[in-house]
């Protein structure tokens, strides 16, 4: 079993609102679940969102929070409800109509990779997807929330900031001829998981530090915005996409030239992100 479900960094002083997520770039691989998967060991990251938490693990430098998952997301996938079991892969799983993250394989436990592959031969017992769920998807989430109350308590106000990667060919249906493509998708469920002057502010960090930003095409946002996104409550979430052909080869899963450019613009975008909440007016106010 992977090490441990999360690690958290805190800042020295915490003077920030913001919470800064990695949900899917865990990159623990025990030897006894790849013993049990018909990938390699390359193949079974295809669907991780690598590198991810190197670029935000910044963020307790700007008074803020970062928690970045242990597990990876082939073994369990923390952007799924609980609940969103796979009956094609897990045994004793009734159909309960139609879900079509789960009946693509991609269930809180998920079935496939990226293009589909299978990560088994067969299905994997009842048992074993409730161990992964009570010892890594629950503590997870159990320790997001205690730190977005915490951030309330402290500021009156909580912003999740929740940090993946997409394929560059992701994009290929949204980029207009003769515009830049797109290089960051903010997701805040079309205004529902986020107060619009939330997000305002955090795509013109992105904007400032010279990315393309769009919004919630082709991607608004899934369980953990929509799970957290209380923005009447003063508990705003915004799920960020990221092209990774910026800073890595997708292929063979590395780091690119680029990698040390992106992260410093980025540690740029969360500096300013960070500031949200950071002895200023409440955001309703401005």
């Amino acid at each position: 079993m992977p090490k441990s479900a999360y690690e958290v960094f805190h800042p020295e002083r915490n003077r920030s609102c913001v919470v800064f997520a990695s949900p899917h770039s865990g990159r623990d691989y025990p030897w006894s679940f790849l013993r049990k998967t018909v990938l390699d060991e390359h193949a079974i990251r295809s669907s991780e969102d690598a590198f991810v938490d190197m670029l935000f693990d910044c963020a307790p430098r700007f008074g803020a929070t970062f928690i970045k998952a242990g597990a990876p997301r082939a073994f369990v996938d923390l952007n799924r409800s609980n609940d969103e079991l796979d009956p094609a892969l897990i045994e004793g799983v009734r159909r309960q109509g139609h879900n079509p993250r789960v009946a693509s394989g991609l269930g809180v436990i998920p079935r496939v990779v990226s293009n589909g592959r299978a990560i088994y031969r067969g299905k994997i017992t009842g048992a074993e997807a409730e161990r992964r769920i009570t010892q890594y998807w629950q503590p997870y989430h159990d320790m997001v929330q205690k730190l977005l109350d915490a951030a309330h308590q402290r500021h009156g106000q909580a912003v999740l900031l929740d940090c993946h990667s997409m394929p560059h060919e992701a994009m290929d249906g949204v980029a207009r001829s003769g515009m830049r493509r797109p290089d960051v998708v903010l997701g805040d469920r079309f205004g529902a998981s986020a107060g619009g002057e939330v997000v305002d502010r955090i795509e013109a960090a992105f904007a400032d530090a010279g990315f393309v930003v769009t919004r919630n095409t082709p991607f608004a946002g899934a369980y953990i915005t929509q799970a957290y996104g209380r923005p009447s409550r003063g508990q705003h979430a915004v799920q960020v996409e990221i092209d990774r052909s910026l800073y890595m080869n997708e292929a063979l899963i590395r780091p690119n030239g680029d990698f040390d450019t992106v992260r410093a613009a980025l540690q740029q975008v969360v500096g300013e992100v960070a500031q949200i909440g950071q002895g200023r007016l409440p955001l309703a106010a401005e």
